[in-house]
């Protein structure tokens, strides 16, 4: 993993106190075209309530197949199906495909939606799996949690402690009625990503996105741990990662990184006034993450965040960062889009679509000299796009859940080149 430092003002004055936003960019490496793939071990729980009834379990049951025909024999796999009671429909064995064809094929709809159970039974599953070897749960449903253990908290909770384990969790909410905050929640902590399928069709692009991901695996348990120095004080995190206060500073848990991807991190730090010029140590950065490959090796890295102490008149004369400025501008974006979500969910739709509008607004200002012109004006457009549903009779429960995926997928800032699902082995 490489991993590198930026600040928005690298130089800052003598004189007064100073607010920073810095940045780790972490880029993960490119795969190794001579090495196989570690075995994946995976559970894929499926919710068979009688909301699913139809072309939302079967889209499902395509999409299904679309993930069994990717699987080597030497990839492991067990079926979960779940409506008030849960099914071990195949339980976690070396890949047959036919057989877990007709596993999946032979799941009906039934009653109500246990999700921590189905849950729980796939993560059982996958627990029987060596520890180090890459291992997911991929949770799907369309409802509410309403039978087993349904307080939110306790689920995204239980989700943090079996990805300390090594165990992953990705979820799929399908539809208008499921929740999706819980589900976004549990994919954060549980070390996965989350995916909103607003029709039966998404299903099959959704899990080609997935065993993309899921194949090009090259390190777990990624952490970022920020540690101020004694005068420093960290004013907030702009991304939205699960977090944990540990001696000395914040550790954010930022799940599983895969072949190329991009990660970026942005936080501001308070700088009291110097009490000298020169080069002075705010913060260090510890970066930790399991590797995975032939071997499953620890690893951690200490990057140190420095200021340069300098007169008025040279700190007033030196460039910003640019990349930072529009990570900021972008994570702002986010935020504002997350609230004007609120708004809108309330019925003020004039205050939802003025947010949206200015956020656009500002993207656009600054995509013309940026270096991400494209990304820039293709994140003001959907802002104007979302800007365009705020309104009675276009906002209904879709939009809102569009929204809030749309603000999660921003918030956690992540970049892969483009993919091909049929060229993934």
């Amino acid at each position: 993993m490489k991993a590198s430092i930026k600040l928005d003002h690298q130089l800052v004055a003598i004189e007064g106190e100073h607010v920073v936003n810095a940045m780790l960019d972490l880029d993960a490496p490119a795969p190794d075209v001579n090495k196989e793939r570690p075995p994946l071990h995976l559970a894929l729980v499926i919710d068979r309530s009688g909301s699913m009834h139809g072309a939302k379990l079967e889209n499902t049951k395509a999409a299904a197949d679309y993930l069994i025909r990717r699987l080597e024999a030497t990839d492991q796999m067990a079926i979960v199906a779940y409506d008030d009671e849960v099914d071990l429909v195949s339980s976690l064995a070396p890949v047959d495909r036919d057989h877990l064809r007709r596993a999946v094929h032979s799941i009906s709809s039934g009653g109500m939606t246990n999700l921590s159970g189905g849950w729980l039974k796939g993560v059982e599953e996958v627990r029987r799996a060596p520890a180090g070897a890459p291992r997911k749960v991929i949770l799907l449903t369309d409802g509410q949690a309403n039978h087993g253990i349904i307080d939110s908290a306790t689920l995204v909770g239980m989700a943090g402690k079996i990805a300390e384990e090594g165990v992953g969790t990705t979820t799929i909410g399908y539809g208008r009625d499921f929740h999706e905050q819980l589900l976004t929640q549990m994919a954060d902590a549980g070390a996965g990503k989350s995916y909103f399928a607003a029709n039966a069709e998404d299903a099959p692009g959704i899990f080609a996105a997935e065993f993309a991901d899921l194949a090009s695996l090259v390190a777990q348990n990624v952490s970022l741990e920020i540690r101020p120095t004694e005068d420093v004080q960290l004013l907030g995190i702009l991304n939205e990662y699960p977090t944990t206060a540990v001696v000395g500073g914040v550790q954010i848990n930022l799940g599983d990184a895969y072949a190329e991807e991009n990660r970026r991190v942005v936080f501001q730090l308070h700088i009291p006034q110097m009490a000298a010029l020169g080069v002075k140590k705010v913060a260090d950065l510890l970066l930790r993450y399991v590797s995975v490959g032939d071997s499953v090796a620890a690893h951690e890295i200490t990057l140190p965040i420095v200021v340069n102490a300098v007169s008025a008149d040279e700190a007033a004369g030196a460039a910003s960062d640019q990349d930072v400025l529009e990570e900021v501008l972008i994570l702002k974006a986010a935020r504002g889009q997350k609230e004007a979500r609120d708004l809108a969910d309330r019925g003020d739709f004039e205050a939802a679509q003025k947010l949206l509008r200015d956020s656009a607004d500002e993207l656009r200002a600054i995509a013309p000299t940026s270096k991400r012109a494209q990304e820039l004006f293709q994140e003001a457009d959907i802002l104007d796009s979302h800007s365009s549903m705020a309104a009675p009779g276009s906002y209904d429960a879709l939009q809102s859940k569009t929204w809030h995926y749309d603000q999660h997928r921003k918030q956690r800032s992540r970049r892969r080149p483009p993919q091909d699902p049929d060229k993934q082995s």
